[in-house]
């Protein structure tokens, strides 16, 4: 009897080790899916408890919610939609125009560019977090200090190594026939990388995206390092507010850490399809 075409091999016939694939992937389902249970369920249960795992509330309430939102859990919200926002946005055009300069065009220094945007990847946050901060507060030659400003946080974000090489191994296997061809009918370069390269390197678009909003999204040493005042926090660093606070209870915590959670569902969700077809692609390659 012909197998499943998965990549663990599933046959329709009952064994022993179809019954062991079942088990651990029914064990790596329960891992994966149990902290995102107990969120869900304590975040409506009237007394949610962020160390019992249950699959339903036992009080059902949107208490919770209304708690957290008297601590400001929507305006960090906000806050945090327009940092994600504008960084997401100035970090897909930044990685689009460096990745095709690199993958594109022969300059000198290539190699050199291409290990600094690799060294860049390799440094924690905490190493540089000094040095941002003093760079944060006065910008050098302008004189200008971004602290308690989202900018302060959007410029850092807008570059990412790892979206960089990402477009450009992407944009490296677009054929030069077609782009010659193209340069023959006078179309620019302008033209070119939004006509012809970007179509073909859409699923590399929908990886950077998601990644790209995952990292801001997740950002907590930055947001710090730039805040003033508490106002100034994302709601990743004001859930460690929430739970600082003794008049909160655990059933809040959690019902800010659900809504923290829906936009990185939601941009899973919707770009699901470019994010499997461009891992996929770049697994494949060679």
């Amino acid at each position: 009897m012909n197998r499943f075409d998965t990549a663990l091999g599933w046959s329709p016939r009952p064994s022993l080790s179809l019954l062991l694939r079942v088990l651990f992937c029914a064990l790596a389902l329960f891992i994966f899916a149990a902290p995102f249970l107990l969120v869900l369920s304590g975040a409506f249960d009237d007394h949610g408890q962020s160390t019992r795992l249950t699959l339903w509330p036992n009080d059902l309430t949107l208490n919770n919610f209304s708690v957290a939102g008297e601590r400001g859990i929507w305006s960090y919200l906000a806050h945090s939609l327009i940092i994600v926002g504008g960084g997401l946005l100035l970090q897909i055009t930044v990685s689009v125009l460096a990745a095709y300069a690199i993958a594109r065009r022969r300059f000198r220094g290539q190699a050199f560019v291409m290990l600094a945007i690799l060294l860049t990847m390799m440094l924690p946050e905490e190493i540089i977090a000094i040095p941002l901060s003093l760079v944060i507060g006065d910008l050098p030659g302008l004189g200008v200090s971004l602290k308690g400003t989202s900018l302060g946080v959007i410029l850092p974000v807008g570059i990412w190594g790892f979206s960089i090489l990402v477009m450009s191994e992407f944009m490296k296997e677009v054929p030069d026939e077609i782009l010659e061809a193209a340069r023959l009918d006078g179309v620019g370069e302008l033209r070119m990388l939004w006509q012809i390269v970007l179509p073909l390197s859409r699923s590399a678009l929908g990886v950077i995206t998601v990644f790209g909003f995952l990292m801001i999204w997740d950002q907590y040493l930055l947001p710090l390092i730039v805040a003033d005042d508490q106002s100034d926090y994302t709601i990743t660093v004001a859930l460690s507010l929430l739970r600082e606070n003794i008049y909160v209870g655990p059933g809040a915590v959690l019902a800010g850490a659900l809504i923290a959670l829906v936009p990185s569902l939601l941009i899973y969700l919707l770009l699901q399809r470019s994010l499997v077809r461009g891992i996929t692609a770049g697994a494949t390659k060679g």
